[in-house]
């Protein structure tokens, strides 16, 4: 089991039942899973170009990665329904609290001029969203076999009722709001 999965269970359960004063452990939010999303636009010219964005995200994520394909034809960017545009994983239960530890603890760390993520990327509903804007911020991504620099977006879906409970349970897995 994951290290930030026992802390979970631990000390953030207790601080978020002192903070909001849950009568139950069910009623305290957790992290339901986490959604990464890699689009290449890039694709529709160079089938390549997206299969180094798949081995990219399953390296990454540490599991199989779907292609996203286009819903409608959109004539200004040359784009069909059906083309394949992109990759996206879904992570839960382990896989998903060590994703979150490596990119809390090593990757952001790594961005350049990093002053924290914005704390207002919240949906009114408890989930946090965020841009990475290259992929080889993570340690698992060789620089050298990288053949482009892609970004990413990171969905953290949670069963929080407002972005003030998905706020302090996100503080509490110590992502690094910036002030």
């Amino acid at each position: 089991m994951s290290r930030l999965k026992d802390m979970y269970k631990d000390e953030i359960m207790d601080a978020m039942i002192k903070k909001f004063g849950y009568k139950n452990a069910m009623e305290v939010p957790k992290i339901d899973k986490i959604v990464l999303n890699m689009g290449v636009g890039e694709a529709k010219d160079n089938a390549k170009a997206l299969e180094n964005a798949i081995s990219d995200m399953e390296t990454i994520s540490g599991q199989k990665a779907v292609v996203t394909k286009a819903k409608n034809s959109i004539a200004n960017f040359k784009i069909r329904e059906g083309m394949n545009i992109g990759c996206r994983t879904t992570l839960r239960g382990d896989k998903m609290y060590e994703f979150l530890d490596r990119l809390v603890n090593l990757a952001l760390p790594r961005v350049r001029d990093f002053r924290g993520v914005n704390p207002n990327s919240f949906d009114g509903r408890g989930n946090y969203s965020l841009g990475i804007k290259e992929q080889i911020i993570f340690p698992e991504i060789e620089y050298d076999k990288v053949d482009k620099v892609r970004g990413l977006d990171v969905a953290i879906v949670t069963t929080a009722k407002t972005d003030e409970e998905a706020r302090e349970l996100l503080r509490l897995f110590n992502m690094p709001f910036a002030k």
